[in-house]
């Protein structure tokens, strides 16, 4: 074949595999396919109400409106309080606030440089020395050049390129401000939670140190008895290990209860010394009715979700820009001025300069890139889907969790204060025997001990009831009404 012959057949080519690209779409679908739609979330159904604990029995509204301000329905001011402190002091949250917006700017930025025309004036004098013609007039010119020009450029987005690579950068600042709302949701449930566990942790603590006080006291008892030859080496060792046992408990649960208030403080945008005092569980109400969305509507509601749908449009546009890149480039230039050796004529007739001009560039050989470019942005994007669908699944099982633990933490708790309820009316009727002298004392201590002892699990209890249901308002992912301003 000569060479003019391969020339043709190759450009035919060229156009026909144009064509075909043109006739595709540039860009894949910007919207996953439509996720799936449970008819509940969990194994099994969970029940409209909650087993009652605490006189509190918790009703599941299917298919409520989630609650904006939700950490308001545990009834106290304080902790309304210390959630809009957070809201407005945590450095962690300011800094993703700022870095939102700064991508709006760079939004507004690639807008302004990639879709309008560019617009520049420029100005210049400058003193040169060239040679001259040898044998002609002197050997040197010395002269001065005085210019001023407005020049215009335009790119023309005929395939697209320019326009999915802002549809693409349009989606990544949608992605984070969902990625915003989520921070923001979390933080409010990060500060609930941090205050019920601090209460808790203050509560298990005063109970351990009673028990511990009991504890000595018992050793006491027993190290006595065995002076007399009323107990054994025996009972004496196990009534001290008792005793040690307890004491071994508490200097990490007083660590714990420190760390609790100062991860509350921090995260109220506070320095650890500055944590506030504590609040006491029966300071706060448990909400008695808790929304609970249909799983299609979770979904729209969820910001993890829809960050995931975001990078899923952002990943479609890649695709569109790189596919783009593949056709013709063009775009058009002009230039208006005046130049001149002097500066009294310089905006004459005679010093006006201006140029018009387009050009044209086709993609022939880059060895390849292009082209694995965009199998590199399908392969992106198909990536995106598959994160979208795992988060889509994690909503659903986070839900799923949440609304189990409710439903097991009422029977727990019920089971603890039906314990605690037993232990303290034992602990009553025991000193009112010993009173009588129907008992010994180191009966009555030994009854207060199982009292305090059925305390610690009750507290737990009723703790980590009202943690799950911060856990499950945060789940429906309903962004607060203070949160929608941004």
């Amino acid at each position: 074949m000569k060479p003019g012959h391969i020339i043709r057949s190759t450009r035919v080519t060229m156009l026909f595999a144009a064509m075909g690209l043109a006739g595709c779409a540039f860009a894949p679908p910007s919207r996953p396919p439509a996720p799936p739609s449970p008819d509940h979330y969990a194994v099994q159904p969970i029940p409209a109400d909650s087993a009652k604990a605490d006189s509190v029995a918790q009703h599941f509204s299917l298919g409520a409106r989630a609650v904006p301000a939700w950490w308001r329905l545990y009834g106290n001011d304080t902790l309304n309080a210390w959630v809009d402190e957070g809201l407005r002091n945590n450095p962690s949250l300011a800094a993703t606030k700022h870095t939102l917006e700064a991508a709006h700017q760079l939004l507004r930025a690639q807008i302004g440089a990639s879709m309008l025309p560019s617009l520049d004036a420029g100005g210049q004098a400058s003193r040169q020395r060239a040679l001259g013609v040898p044998e002609f007039g002197p050997q040197t010119n010395l002269y001065d050049v005085y210019a001023g020009q407005l020049e215009l450029n335009y790119n023309f987005d005929l395939f697209g390129a320019t326009r999915h690579d802002i549809e693409q950068v349009t989606a990544k600042v949608d992605q984070q401000s969902y990625e915003f709302d989520a921070a923001q949701r979390a933080l409010a449930a990060n500060i609930v939670i941090a205050a019920v566990n601090a209460a808790s942790l203050a509560e298990q603590v005063s109970a351990s140190e009673r028990l511990s006080v009991l504890a000595h006291e018992q050793s006491d008892l027993t190290e006595r008895a065995y002076r007399l030859g009323a107990a054994s080496h025996d009972d004496l060792l196990a009534a001290q290990q008792a005793a040690a046992s307890v004491d071994t408990s508490l200097p990490p649960l007083r660590a714990q209860a420190m760390r609790a208030s100062h991860a509350l403080a921090v995260l109220m945008g506070r320095t650890p010394d500055q944590a506030p005092s504590n609040l006491t569980l029966a300071q706060l109400h448990l909400p008695t009715d808790v929304p609970v969305s249909v799983p299609s509507e979770l979904l729209q509601q969820r910001p993890d979700v829809l960050a995931a749908e975001a990078a899923v449009h952002a990943a479609s546009a890649q695709v569109g820009v790189a596919t783009a890149n593949l056709f013709p480039h063009i775009s058009l230039s002009a230039s208006l001025g005046s130049a001149a050796f002097k500066p009294s004529t310089l905006f004459t007739g005679a010093a006006s300069i201006w140029s018009v001009g387009a050009s044209l560039t086709q993609p022939i050989f880059h060895g390849g890139a292009l082209m694995a470019q965009r199998r590199a942005a399908i392969d992106s994007y198909d990536a995106a889907l598959a994160q979208y669908q795992q988060a889509v699944l994690n909503a659903f099982q986070n839900v799923a969790d949440t609304l189990t633990a409710l439903n097991q933490d009422a029977l727990a708790l019920q089971a603890a204060q039906d314990a605690a309820t037993a232990a303290e009316q034992s602990f009553t009727d025991t000193g009112a025997r010993y009173r009588l002298g129907a008992v010994s004392y180191p009966t009555a201590v030994l009854s207060e001990q199982h009292w305090q002892s059925a305390r610690l699990t009750e507290i737990q209890a009723k703790a980590a009831r009202m943690t799950d249901t911060a856990a499950l308002f945060q789940a429906m992912g309903e962004p607060p009404a203070t949160m929608l301003a941004r």
